[in-house]
């Protein structure tokens, strides 16, 4: 039960806030009559079917290295049983897009999620709050919010699941309200009033599909997230909201049909259950949505902590945030951005109504990409079965995503351009790095052990133990070289130090391995590219005492397009920052690259 609790507050966030806009926003461009009232309930209680609950629940949730799953793992999964290299960076170059869409998801949920919430104070009786009121509020909360991620979330993250309990059983309880009143809206679990539905509006039908899908926004996260809780209490707490969604969208679906001149369903459909209880549940919404926003920047610091560990992004300055758990972690940079885009987007657009006009593109285009790496895992595993499932519910994906292309003009292109910013970032990032290395002076490992073995025998050393980062012992740095060869800085005992991530999430190895020759050593660390090392720790258990630590750093002087690479480089952190090692022993050595 605990840790069906614990997924409900860390996981269920954003799909269980959806029900305070998605039908609300619907029946905005659409009559409210009896049979449109069942066919959007239909649509709706099917997508719930047939995308959290098949895609992610059933199909991608079998998925997994050492239990963590993510668009990331998929790719590496992929990786593993494809032979094909061209398929390979097929799957790589899906993965980048899907990272990027989920990171522009992640500006425009937080936006919607509170402005939405804080949309319910305008029903308070005998107070009047206007629009200006309502953004202003928003605004506070989004950056009370951000300037609360330094602190960590450790303290207060025990009370996201039961708050979260809480919200969900109000949202039961008012769906429960709300059936009574009109019972027949349950025949809406009859897929024929969708597709009676979709049939009959033709083109406005299909455009509605838009707007449906808003309903399962988050539901991504079910998968992403399945390494912190692991997929069972996942799979529980999915199987209580499913049901507890479904009751509520159908209780506002009886509430339309009998209030039909309703702007603002969910908290209408609270003031008539209880005017005195009104109050204490647009608190609880806003809590909600609040739950729902931290549990998607917390996301966000993980997705970039991973993008940087597998090297596809730049290195940036992360400051942890519990000394107990690792996992709690804050990247100023990520924050700030965030912030910044989200306050942009609520001044933009100034109501949930007008946001949700552009919010569904990425969120679907994400699961298109989750479907298309699902039917290729599943054929190369011939699991036919799995197979046949995932291109049905990609052939939906698609159709939701080609229904939400009418929302660029609206807004949507606000989407694409967030997801443009870590989609450039990446590729810039990871094609600079091929082309770095490329046209560096690495010198092969036989003509290095020859050279240092002479000057060894004939230059004085220096006492203790020196490590050298290197990335691969067939070829050795020109730093190295330079620092041994040139200014003659030789110890009596070298260590050669790589480290290496490992397709898997979790385990962090430190071993030694044959020595490059006499006086230097080579010890590796292998780590998954969720673990948070120190490397301290594990030299110090591994009866290392270094002196000092010398790395390589690049003076890059480019041209063109590789300026923009350069200039990444030189606002970013070295990757020694990234590890926490101790100022004192460091030395940077500079060597000049032109590109």
């Amino acid at each position: 039960m605990t840790g069906i609790i614990k997924a409900m507050g860390l996981v269920f966030g954003d799909i269980g806030t959806s029900p305070i806009y998605t039908l609300t926003v619907t029946f905005l461009i659409l009559e409210p009559t009896y049979e449109n009232v069942l066919g959007v309930l239909s649509l709706i209680f099917w997508t719930l079917v047939i995308l959290p609950t098949i895609q992610y629940n059933v199909l991608a949730m079998r998925l997994s290295i050492r239990g963590e799953g993510g668009t990331i793992v998929l790719a590496e999964i992929f990786k593993s049983l494809s032979k094909s290299k061209k398929a390979k960076g097929v799957v790589t170059f899906l993965s980048f897009i899907g990272i990027s869409f989920m990171m522009g998801d992640g500006v425009i949920t937080p936006s919607i999620s509170i402005l939405s919430a804080v949309e319910g104070s305008a029903f308070i009786p005998e107070i009047t709050i206007s629009q200006e009121m309502i953004i202003l509020g928003a605004m506070v909360i989004a950056i009370f919010l951000f300037l609360f991620q330094k602190k960590g979330t450790e303290k207060v993250a025990s009370a996201f699941g039961p708050v979260m309990v809480i919200w969900f059983s109000s949202l039961l309880i008012l769906g429960i309200y709300g059936i009574l009143k009109n019972p027949e809206v349950l025949k809406a679990v009859n897929p024929y009033y969708a597709i009676d539905f979709v049939l009959k509006n033709g083109w406005k039908g299909y455009l509605i599909l838009g707007e449906v899908i808003l309903c399962v926004t988050g539901c991504e996260a079910m998968y992403a997230d399945m390494g912190h809780l692991g997929s069972k209490p996942i799979r529980q707490a999915w199987t209580i909201l499913f049901f507890v969604l479904s009751i509520n969208y159908f209780g506002q679906g009886a509430f339309i049909l009998s209030h039909p001149e309703v702007k603002n369903i969910l908290f209408e459909l609270s003031l008539n259950f209880s005017s005195s209880l009104y109050v204490p549940f647009l608190i609880l919404s806003i809590a909600a949505t609040i739950i729902a926003s931290q549990a998607m920047i917390s996301g966000m610091f993980s997705i970039v902590y991973q993008a940087i560990t597998t090297r596809i992004m730049p290195m940036l300055k992360i400051d942890y945030t519990s000394k107990e758990l690792k996992s709690q972690i804050y990247i100023s940079t990520v924050n700030w951005f965030l912030l910044i885009a989200v306050l942009f987007i609520m001044l933009e657009f100034k109501t949930s109504s007008n946001l949700a006009a552009a919010y569904g593109l990425t969120v679907t285009a994400n699961m298109c990409i989750t479907g298309i790496i699902l039917i290729s895992i599943f054929f190369l595993k011939r699991n036919y079965i799995a197979l046949i499932f995932a291109l049905l519910v990609t052939a939906i994906d698609f159709v939701y995503v080609s229904a939400c292309l009418q929302k660029i003009p609206q807004g949507g292109y606000y989407s694409i351009i967030l997801a443009l910013f870590p989609f450039l970032t990446i590729l810039v990032f990871t094609n600079g790095q091929k082309k770095l290395y490329s046209i560096m002076q690495f010198i092969e490992k036989e003509d290095f052990i020859l050279k240092f073995e002479r000057i060894y025998k004939t230059n004085p050393k220096i006492p203790g133990t020196a490590i050298f980062f290197i990335r691969d012992t067939s070829k050795i740095s020109p730093y190295i070289v330079e620092t041994m060869f040139y200014h003659g800085i030789i110890y009596e005992d070298n260590v050669f130090l790589s480290i290496l991530i490992r397709p898997d999430p979790f385990g962090v190895t430190g071993y030694f391995k044959e020595n490059l020759c006499q006086s230097i050593r080579v010890f590796e660390i292998e780590m998954g590219y969720m673990e948070f090392v120190n490397i301290e720790e594990i030299l110090r258990e591994n009866g290392i005492e270094e002196r000092a630590i010398f790395y390589g750093l690049e003076d890059i002087v480019a041209r063109g397009y590789w300026r923009i690479f350069a200039f990444i480089k030189k606002i970013t952190p070295t990757f020694i920052s990234f590890f926490r090692l101790p100022s004192r022993k460091l030395h940077g050595v500079l060597t000049r690259i032109e590109m």
